[in-house]
């Protein structure tokens, strides 16, 4: 270390007073399913599943046995298809109903026969949903809680019980929610969960709350948030400060409404900043491929500033930031990126100084010396003033450094392209004024392959896919890595609304191998010359990939 440098510690601090490890139980598969645009297949679950045993939570709610089919088939398919090596597999349900008997409660007997050796049931800890909603007294509610929890035990079951609307209740009538969650632990619960149902808390009433309870009774305490004011992440370590060893929640934060408390950044924070044990030792790192893997079932993408494992979690575009960064990482980030399994990203813009580029030269082993450095900062402020954004844009950005260095393309060398479009009434997929229209595209490209002039005539259902065929066509199997490249995601931004149709257009292709993916961008005020440039950009970066051994050949 230099004269006068300094080393920053980045080490969690641990409170005595605050508990050594806390379970993690991930209700995904149930509450998380409950988000608007996610439906899970049976498949689904089980790989889901699969991935949360990997990260190590300690329990994994598989859904409510009984309710439907699917979750009926999933339970049905877990006893001989989950084998789960870290996680404990959990049934759902609720207490018997008012007036009920347990003995012959069919929610009961449905987690009774559901296999599972845990089982977590919801009871009513508001005053006014059992006077209401139940329409019962509040004895009645304290027993069905207490009978039903009890009957289970003596099933053999390990019982945990979500006091569902815990906080609303406290708030009103602390004497009754207290009343129900102490009779909880001593019918023989092994956790009474607190759950602000409606999501409305706020830490510090989170924090009082919990503190009471964990006075109050002989079991431990868990906690079960909604983000309903975005403080979900925020309560749950409050209520861990408090003394609350189990929390619930699911990955990327999917549930209701505006979803639960996300337990990636919750896991991260008790780990990394609190001293807490949340997952098994050497698990940590795999919380970005996991939060990943999740999104990628349930059909969403992941959030590129989520805290942690998004994509712009530990990336940096201000020079001064940027410059800092490569002499002290520890200045500008809060962790090291890989002990959550991220990395470091720089992005370049017209925003770059010189340490930016040398650094993501650097990153892709592209040698630039000083000069060369100069021209590409002017090149770049002058292509992002045209309308190029290549922080979105890496493969782009990547050919356009190698440009800098002297490289070019030996793949092909373009003479011509042209397309076509017919246009004919007849029979086809879109009805406009009771006449239904046929589109035809067809593209011609000219090209020269090791010296050899090709043409080539490719046919698809818009210009990119017929300039793509006929790309391919001319290449003729001359690169076979391309035979794994398919694209993935298109998309358009008109740049100055005021000239119409005839403004500048930004069009980003997102393109894929099956192990890697990347991203191009072309700009034109032509729409067709704007999906040529990205497009050829994606296809040679491709084979400059198999070519380096980056990607299968």
């Amino acid at each position: 270390m230099n004269d006068g440098e300094v080393t920053i510690s980045r080490a969690a601090v641990h409170d005595p007073s605050w508990p050594e490890s806390v379970d993690i139980y991930d209700t995904t598969l149930r509450d998380g399913s409950q988000l608007e645009g996610i439906s899970l297949t049976v498949d689904d679950k089980l790989r889901i599943a699969r991935e949360l045993d990997r990260l190590g939570v300690a329990f994994i709610e598989g859904g409510w046995p009984g309710a439907n089919p699917k979750d009926d088939e999933f339970f049905r398919r877990a006893r001989t298809e989950l084998d789960l090596e870290t996680s404990t597999f959990v049934a759902f349900g609720s207490t018997r109903r008012a007036k009920g008997k347990v003995d012959s409660d069919a929610t009961l007997a449905n987690l009774v026969g559901a296999g599972t050796d845990v089982v977590c049931i919801v009871g009513k800890c508001w005053d006014y949903h059992v006077t209401e909603a139940l329409k019962t007294t509040l004895d009645e509610g304290v027993a069905m809680v207490a009978d039903s929890i009890e009957y289970l035990v003596g099933e053999g079951k390990r019982v945990l019980f979500d006091a569902e609307h815990f906080f609303d209740g406290y708030r009103r009538n602390p004497e009754f929610s207290l009343r129900v969650v102490e009779a909880a632990a001593m019918a023989g619960a092994e956790t009474v969960v607190l759950c602000d149902t409606n999501g409305g808390s706020l830490p510090p009433d989170v924090e009082a709350a919990v503190r009471d309870v964990v006075s109050h009774v002989d079991c431990a305490v868990g906690i079960h948030l909604h983000n309903d004011t975005g403080c979900g992440v925020a309560n749950a370590l409050a209520a861990v400060r408090a003394g609350a060893t189990q929390v619930q929640g699911t990955i990327n934060g999917y549930g209701e409404r505006v979803g639960n408390c996300d337990l990636v950044p919750i896991i991260a924070n008790l780990e990394l900043k609190m001293g807490i044990r949340a997952l098994p030792e050497g698990r940590m790192p795999l919380l970005t491929s996991v939060a990943h893997s999740v999104a990628d079932s349930v059909n969403f993408s992941v959030d590129p500033q989520q805290p942690y494992v998004g994509s712009s979690a530990f990336a940096h575009k201000a020079g001064l930031h940027t410059s800092a960064l490569n002499r002290r990482p520890d200045a500008y980030e809060h962790v090291p990126p890989d002990a959550v399994g991220n990395g470091t990203r720089v992005l370049v813009s017209e925003m770059a100084g010189r340490a930016s580029l040398q650094m993501k030269a650097q990153e892709l082993g592209i040698e630039l010396d000083g000069a060369k450095v100069g021209e590409v900062i002017e090149t770049l402020k002058n292509l992002e003033y045209a309308g190029y954004h290549f922080e979105a844009a890496d493969a782009s950005f990547e050919l356009l450094l190698r440009g800098a260095a002297g490289w070019e393309q030996p793949f092909f060398e373009l003479e011509s392209f042209r397309v076509s479009m017919d246009h004919r009434s007849g029979s086809g997929a879109r009805a406009w004024n009771d006449v239904a229209v046929d589109v035809d595209t067809e593209a011609t490209v000219k090209l020269r392959v090791n010296g050899e002039r090709r043409i080539a005539v490719g046919e698809g259902n818009g210009p990119v896919n017929a300039l793509d065929a006929a790309v391919r066509g001319a290449l003729n199997g001359s690169y076979p890595a391309l035979d794994r490249v398919s694209l993935t995601d298109f998309r358009v931004r008109v740049l100055d609304t005021q000239k119409g149709t005839g403004a500048v257009t930004r069009v980003l292709l997102e393109s894929s191998n099956g192990q890697q993916t990347w991203s191009t961008i072309g700009v034109s005020e032509n729409i067709i010359e704007a999906s040529w440039q990205a497009l050829i950009d994606s296809l040679v970066y491709a084979m400059l990939l198999a070519e380096t051994g980056s990607a299968p050949s």
